[in-house]
């Protein structure tokens, strides 16, 4: 008789957990919440000496001259949209494979986003079409590192040059990711990271902007700030009150108490992207013995953040498509998710004149890819119950029936 530990919960039978298992989640520690409240006695809890200290130290994570901190990571975008220069009709090249603010920041500015297909392995944009995307009216890439692993930087770069095109690196996946042993955030003409909770540290919401020009640092920092040049801190101290609106800007300011927590944060970001590699490789290894299952693929001369741990699914061996094994793998309480529907695809898109299959490779790839939990605090227990729950689904939707004994299991049939 069939144990029911064997049955998929879809069939009867009992789940892997007993609880859900997200696919990202934050740790706060008495540490950071420590950081927080000193901040909340003090005497500035918004545009206060946190905030320079805040950038000041992430700047130097990155090796970068200049951070600016924002209210999120779509904020970040935006002022480097803006900073860039990017105006109505101009044309900004990105992916489809991301999250809709890589090209919602462009229309935010009168812009026009120009998607260019993804690489089949990384599903980073891929470099050998962008240029085939260039027209007089390009005036940026925004290049995404895609689950955390660095774009193709040197090529995007060098047609950067060539065409005279600013690079606004979306890194919201890849901080403390490295490519050719250097740190993302110094790479491009400015790069944005994301602050939100399933980020690497996380200010409650937030995001910032690396960069080592200086003159797009002072237009960022006034973007944030309604337009205005100068901030309450700096009249404080003049013992001023004039202030000048220049532009339209927004206000795109971070706090101060979330500033506090993002340096206590930042202190614990090494080990918490060591864990993060771990059970990258851990999944790596259990899914090599599972043809249904590809894992990520990692270019050797880079190193990701591990953002997501973002398998793409084989569908020729499996009897079912992606939609019923994410179901499956849900109902065994496993938090999986899937990053991203291709931007063009949604509604608004579609009505914007986006047309489908435009996009080949990230359309199909759309089809088959899931993410499954990857976070610092996740238990070596916890990564079992993932391995044991795609092996238990694999096994119940694979083609041809198997004799399974152990977990994972063979590719042999």
């Amino acid at each position: 008789m069939q144990n029911r530990t064997d049955i998929l919960v879809l069939d009867g039978g009992v789940p892997v957990r007993q609880t859900l298992l997200p696919y990202g989640h934050q740790k706060i520690d008495d540490d950071d919440i420590h950081a927080v409240v000193e901040v909340l006695r003090s005497d500035w809890i918004t545009t206060g000496p946190q905030v320079a200290a805040f950038e000041a130290a992430f700047a130097e994570y990155v090796g970068a001259k200049y951070a600016v901190s924002c209210s999120s990571g779509t904020a970040a975008l935006h002022a480097a949209v803006f900073a860039a220069g990017i105006g109505p009709g101009d044309e900004v090249i990105t992916t489809p494979m991301t999250f809709a603010a890589s090209a919602n920041c462009v229309l935010y500015q009168g812009g026009i986003p120009i998607f260019v297909d993804v690489r089949p392995d990384t599903l980073n944009i891929d470099p050998s079409r962008i240029k085939s995307a260039i027209t007089a009216k390009t005036k940026a890439i925004i290049p995404v590192d895609y689950t955390g692993q660095p774009v193709d930087l040197d090529e995007i770069n060098a047609i950067a040059a060539e065409h005279n095109l600013v690079v606004i690196e979306d890194a919201a996946h890849a901080l403390g990711a490295r490519y050719h042993q250097r740190p993302i955030g110094t790479l491009t003409t400015m790069t944005t990271f994301s602050l939100h909770p399933v980020k690497h540290i996380t200010t409650g919401e937030g995001g910032m902007i690396t960069t080592d020009d200086a003159e797009l640092a002072r237009r960022l920092r006034m973007f944030r700030n309604h337009g205005i040049t100068t901030e309450a801190r700096d009249r404080q101290e003049q013992a001023s009150w004039f202030y000048a609106m220049v532009a339209l800007g927004y206000n795109y300011r971070l706090t101060d108490f979330q500033c506090a927590l993002g340096l206590s944060q930042l202190q614990k970001l090494a080990s918490w992207l060591a864990r993060r590699r771990e059970i990258a490789d851990r999944y790596t290894a259990a899914f090599a013995e599972m043809p249904e299952i590809q894992p990520p693929v990692i270019v050797s001369d880079r190193e990701s953040a591990w953002h997501l741990y973002v398998i793409q699914l084989n569908l020729e061996h499996l009897r079912v498509g992606r939609d019923q094994i994410f179901q499956a793998l849900r109902a065994e309480n496993i938090g999986v998710n899937v990053h991203y529907i291709p931007v063009p695809l949604h509604p608004y898109y579609q009505k914007l004149g986006y047309g489908k299959g435009r996009w080949p490779v990230a359309e199909s790839a759309y089809e088959r890819i899931m993410s499954l939990p990857i976070f610092p605090m996740m238990s070596d227990q916890d990564v079992d119950d993932v391995i044991t729950a795609c092996a238990k689904v694999i096994r119940a939707y694979h083609k041809v029936v198997r004799v399974l004994l152990n977990v994972p299991f063979s590719s042999a049939e």
